[in-house]
């Protein structure tokens, strides 16, 4: 029997602040909540959610009031340039805040110092309790399942998870019977979404649409049901389904609950 706890995913609602994420993942009925306390890119805004600043406090007292819990904090991301040690302020307050998960990018083409620069991370989040997984995105150097196995091989810790997220995982073609090479210890959560069978011709359109434009779970042409019954049966699901013309006229909290019963729907025929 399956016993997925379900995440409301940042990017879902990143309209939101990250406290209003969590009331907006109370209201739309999840257990789970994912946010995003570092910008993935210079052109997003910069919510002063790291440290005691009244907005951390914030959350603090809305995870405490609504039952929510934090799985994971985002986005870590590994550049040529990046001091790994800066991330400590963000790794603690996510830590503060209940968070278990940690979401990893790894943008640097050079595979040694990715690894070491991985492994450090890893070191800086296992005494709080931190798993660091690293996300296959088919436009970093870390394109799919196999790349991503190799850098948890070699940065070697016990703490380090590789995450799958359907639309990375069928643009950096995967299928679902990879899944099965993974151990599990490393599968620590998933994310989900849908998208159109057919896959994006060039760059720009493959990063706009995994930003921008999914579809929910079972409007669209991935296995999900093939991705889903290879993970572990008590694994978390984050829906992570960024829709921004719809979002122009359904609100967060009614867009969040529509995927919720959407995914209930599709756990419910595995």
């Amino acid at each position: 029997m399956r016993t997925h706890q379900l995440s409301l995913g940042a990017l879902t609602v990143m309209e939101l602040s990250p406290d209003d994420m969590v009331s907006c993942a109370a209201e739309a009925g999840y257990d789970l909540v994912g946010l995003r306390i570092l910008p993935a890119t210079p052109s997003e805004v910069t919510w002063p959610a790291i440290g005691d600043t009244p907005l951390t406090r914030n959350i603090e007292r809305r995870l405490a009031d609504t039952g929510v819990k934090l799985l994971d904090i985002e986005i870590f991301r590994l550049l040529p340039e990046t001091d790994v040690a800066a991330f400590i302020p963000a790794l603690e307050t996510g830590a503060r805040l209940g968070a278990t998960q940690a979401l990893v990018a790894g943008n640097d083409p050079d595979p040694a110092r990715l690894a070491d620069r991985f492994a450090a991370l890893c070191d800086l989040g296992a005494p709080l309790g931190l798993t660091m997984n690293v996300e296959p995105m088919p436009w970093t150097e870390v394109k799919n399942v196999a790349q991503g196995l190799h850098l948890l091989e070699a940065a070697d810790r016990p703490n380090a998870g590789l995450l799958i997220d359907p639309i990375h995982f069928d643009r950096g073609g995967n299928v679902p019977s990879d899944i099965a090479v993974i151990p599990r210890a490393r599968l620590r959560y998933m994310q989900l979404c849908d998208a159109p069978a057919e896959r994006p011709r060039d760059h720009e359109t493959l990063i706009f649409q995994a930003r921008n434009e999914r579809l929910m779970p079972g409007d669209g042409g991935l296995d999900l049901k093939a991705i889903v019954r290879a993970m572990p049966v008590d694994i978390p699901i984050a829906l992570e389904v960024p829709m921004r013309t719809l979002a122009q006229t359904v609100g967060a909290v009614e867009r969040a609950k529509r995927m919720r019963e959407k995914t209930e729907a599709l756990l419910a025929r595995l």
